[in-house]
């Protein structure tokens, strides 16, 4: 049997690719796939030789959202026992970052987790993104769409409400109008407009997509220092719980421990060498 449902999980060239292998339900959102992605997840943060996730979808989907066949399971006297939420309760703690400050615990919800993992997560969202899909897209760190994706957040057409801390994640990304518009009228957004809204960072042709998120996570292994990454990743998230005064605080703090480190030493040598960087995270 394999260690992963509902997904499937690679490493290669210093990069966690994590798929979502529901292809002939568009990827659907599944209990076994919360659990699967979650762990993965931790494997990913505990790897030394993974220096980047990229998650994306099987098929011609990304993730089409919640699996309507459970949905139309839950009992509304007792919603929080649905096999999803029991999945996230079984799955075990995800360590708090040990970078700055423990804000961990607001660092809630489903997907709160992700802000922990000391890499960079891109969401590769190759086709239709939906619901809470989409929410686990927004708590990626990076989003790249193909050409031909389409996302909506389809709680409003369901009779459903902003769930799983979009209310809250939402307009941080894109602003208080764009996060209504997309959250009360459910309408289909293109690649196209999600760039212009800032709902992902860049769209690429469908026909080389994931070769050139791939291409775009291996510069991130090459030539940027992984302790940075993860430094940096743990002050961006974390300031969004503390005041600006707190927020330089840990940045000098953290300044000066960068310079005491391997990753330091070598951003200069390799820059005054003219040479490929060898950093090692230390």
């Amino acid at each position: 049997m394999s260690e992963y449902q509902d997904i499937l999980y690679t490493v290669q060239d210093r990069i966690a690719l994590v798929t979502l292998n529901r292809p002939e339900k568009l990827n659907a959102w599944t209990a076994a796939m919360q659990s699967s992605v979650k762990r993965a997840m931790q494997a990913a943060a505990q790897d030394e030789s993974v220096r980047v996730v990229v998650v994306t979808g099987a098929g011609r989907g990304f993730c089409a959202g919640a699996d309507m066949g459970n949905l139309q399971k839950i009992d509304p006297g007792n919603w929080n026992a649905r096999e999803s939420a029991q999945a996230e309760r079984d799955a075990p703690p995800f360590p708090a970052s040990a970078l700055g400050p423990d804000v961990s615990a607001h660092y809630g919800g489903r997907f709160g987790y992700l802000m922990s993992v000391p890499k960079p997560i891109i969401a590769a969202i190759n086709g239709p993104c939906a619901g809470i899909g989409l929410v686990f897209a927004l708590f990626c760190d990076l989003r790249f769409a193909a050409a031909d994706a389409k996302f909506t957040t389809s709680f409003a057409q369901r009779g459903l409400i902003a769930e799983h801390g979009i209310s809250w994640l939402l307009p941080r990304i894109t602003g208080i109008a764009h996060a209504l518009d997309l959250l009360l009228s459910a309408r289909k957004v293109t690649a196209e407009e999600a760039v212009r809204i800032n709902l992902v960072n860049e769209s690429f042709p469908q026909q080389s997509f994931l070769a050139s998120v791939m291409d775009y996570a291996r510069q991130l292994t090459l030539a940027v220092s992984p302790r940075s990454m993860a430094v940096m990743k743990a002050q961006v998230w974390k300031s969004l719980f503390q005041d600006l005064n707190a927020a330089v605080a840990v940045g000098d703090e953290e300044m000066g421990k960068s310079f005491a480190t391997a990753d330091f030493k070598e951003g200069i040598a390799h820059f005054v060498e003219k040479r490929q960087a060898r950093f090692t995270g230390r």
